[in-house]
């Protein structure tokens, strides 16, 4: 069996300058930052909207809540894959009446924010949600995009995007991995910690 073959799809210098614009991107269309809150889909969503709630607040000079969103319980999946340890949602501050931005690292199936959709609905209402995402690979399940995206990647259903952040994996780094099968650490699970892309079922 051939080895794999990795390719760097964004290294941590791209991944701040992406998410230094998306930052902006958002600022622009919410016409500011007061009505902002920002919800990191578990788990690598959570640390970019933290950088990205940083960024915010460097340009408009003001924090930006910033919490995340645990959507376990809401996949569709469930009885499908084994089930995943539940993390924390937490959501510093009502959502009712808020611009609310989704934030997750990989767009895939659209599935995930399905279900990050619906567990945003049993908080609150806000005004408004969309959503922000480092990485959209293509390959909708679902009828949703983003609102602001990182890189759009193209990629073969049966190519891996690892995406790494410094927070969880001690490194900031986006890889797409093909062939060389599907044993091994690389093998695919979408939702799991080697390849990121929360969003792959």
């Amino acid at each position: 069996m051939s080895a794999p073959r990795v390719r760097t799809v964004l290294d941590a210098s791209d991944i701040d300058r992406v998410l230094t614009r998306i930052s902006h991107e958002i600022v622009e269309r919410a016409k500011g930052a007061s009505d902002l809150v920002l919800l990191g889909i578990q788990t690598r969503g959570v640390p970019l909207a933290s950088r990205v709630g940083a960024k915010i607040e460097q340009i408009e000079g003001h924090p930006v809540p910033v919490g995340a969103l645990d959507i376990t319980m809401y996949r569709d999946d469930l009885r499908l894959r084994p089930a995943r340890g539940l993390g924390a949602t937490t959501v510093p501050v009502d959502v009712d009446g808020r611009v609310v931005v989704l934030v997750d690292d990989v767009l895939f199936s659209g599935r995930t924010v399905r279900a990050a959709l619906d567990a945003l609905g049993d908080l609150g209402r806000p005004r408004v949600v969309r959503l922000a995402v480092l990485i959209d690979r293509g390959h909708r399940d679902l009828p949703i995009r983003a609102d602001y995206v990182g890189k759009n990647l193209p990629t073969s259903s049966q190519e891996l995007v690892r995406v790494r952040l410094q927070e969880i994996d001690g490194e900031d780094s986006v890889t797409l991995i093909s062939g060389g099968g599907s044993s091994g650490p690389d093998a695919p699970d979408p939702a799991g910690p080697t390849t990121g892309g929360g969003d792959a079922a």
